[in-house]
């Protein structure tokens, strides 16, 4: 069970202006589930995304970004789950193409003003004429409300569909801000086995959109971590339709611009941690936060290395505090000036070392009383100097095994 999630109502999500989303059944691993999402964009939109760093990168990764490097218009975009379309060669290449020169040919376009996304098992090939053969219904489901469907249609371990939205007042105009994500297991900075859709219908300059889905990336999707494992299909995308009625955001430091800024920051950070909190298997929401760092870099490095260790991760599935492992984590972490006898941690309101050593005033009672909710903060004090950072994650359970173990069966 997802910890402390539960799936979005669509009364929640607003539509964004210029957005339209239609979801159908194609049948590309499983039958009678959704499974293929189209989203048809208004002329005018900007769109801008961010993809994995694993440099073994499926093939819709490689087409969305030819397709962005191209300087065309994207007017649609199209999802499928249940086949990643991963390490399938040229032919991959091919059948991703193909998704995008179907959808193209139904709604008049050039098949570069598309982009496809695929999520699922990797190294089977994609049945593209499955999903050809279903776009029409896709297409005839298309309405502005169905960000809730969409969100359904792009899970795969998820147990929970994942959805926010916001609204902000700018220049006397109501802007609207929403987002769907999927992902439960392979999720890594860098960024996750996720995929990720925001969109808003703000006026903002155009040239300011692939910059802010990187920082937007930064402070959200690449904050998360399950397994350390980086998947090869992640993909976020910051849809802007500029739709709304307020004069066109110039600059993000004005007060229109840091106003989207965090209205979109918001629901990123939403999504997110909503891929944490429905982790495979799962049973605890933790926030990792390094204070004291020389610089917010360093902070990181020693979250992750935390973040990522399977013995951190199991004593917390098991209420145990054996918290030596998180101060041994922060020892590996690679900084090699470390003062030891100037870290202080602390297990939510409990302060378990002082100046790298056992808090004479901390009592065993105190960390299980921690370690049995179903939220915890893990605070590290390095003592360095004055930055900081923090990074999201979940226990490791038995169940997790069990998942992977299975997934293809």
């Amino acid at each position: 069970m997802p910890v402390n999630l539960s799936a979005p109502q669509a009364a929640d999500l607003h539509p964004v202006a210029g957005v339209r989303i239609g979801v159908a059944e194609a049948g590309v691993r499983k039958a009678n589930r959704k499974d293929l999402t189209v989203f048809l964009l208004d002329e005018g939109t900007t769109v801008a995304g961010v993809f994995t760093q694993n440099r073994f990168c499926a093939a819709p990764v490689q087409v969305c970004r030819e397709h962005l490097d191209g300087g065309q218009a994207i007017r649609a975009m199209v999802v499928n789950t249940g086949n990643a379309n991963a390490g399938t060669g040229s032919d991959g290449l091919a059948r991703a193409r193909a998704t995008c020169e179907a959808l193209a040919g139904q709604l008049g376009l050039a098949a570069s003003q598309v982009l496809p996304f695929s999520t699922g098992v990797i190294m089977e090939p994609l049945p593209v004429e499955r999903i050809t053969a279903a776009l029409p219904a896709a297409l005839a489901d298309a309405q502005p409300a169905h960000w809730a469907r969409a969100a359904e249609g792009i899970m795969t371990t998820d147990t929970v569909p994942k959805a926010f939205g916001t609204q902000v007042q700018i220049g006397g105009a109501t802007v609207s801000v929403t987002g769907i994500s999927k992902g439960a297991g392979m999720i890594r900075p860098n960024m996750a086995t996720m995929l990720g859709f925001l969109a808003t219908d703000a006026c903002i300059a155009p040239d300011l959109v692939r910059d802010l889905v990187r920082d937007l990336a930064e402070q959200s999707f690449n904050r998360i971590t399950i397994d350390g494992d980086t998947s090869t299909n992640d993909s976020f995308v910051l849809v802007a339709t500029h739709k709304a009625a307020h004069a066109p955001i110039t600059s993000l430091e004005s007060s229109e611009g840091r106003a989207l800024k965090a209205a979109l920051l918001q629901v990123a950070q939403q999504l997110a941690q909503a891929i944490v909190r429905d982790g495979e298997g799962a049973t605890k929401f933790i926030t990792v936060r390094v204070e004291g760092g020389r610089t917010a870099g360093e902070c990181r490095q020693v979250a992750y290395a935390i973040a990522h260790s399977p013995l951190v991760k199991t004593a917390f599935f098991a209420s145990d505090p054996n918290l030596g492992r998180i101060l041994a984590a922060v020892g590996y972490a690679g900084i090699a000036d470390l003062d030891q006898t100037l870290i202080d941690l602390y297990l939510d309101d409990v302060h378990v070392a002082v100046q790298g050593g056992r808090n004479p005033q901390y009592r065993e009672e105190d960390g299980q009383r921690v370690m049995k909710q179903q939220e915890i903060t893990v605070r590290v004090v390095l003592g360095r100097g004055d930055a900081q950072d923090t990074v999201w994650t979940c226990d490791l359970s038995h169940d997790y095994v069990t998942i992977n173990a299975d997934y293809r069966s």
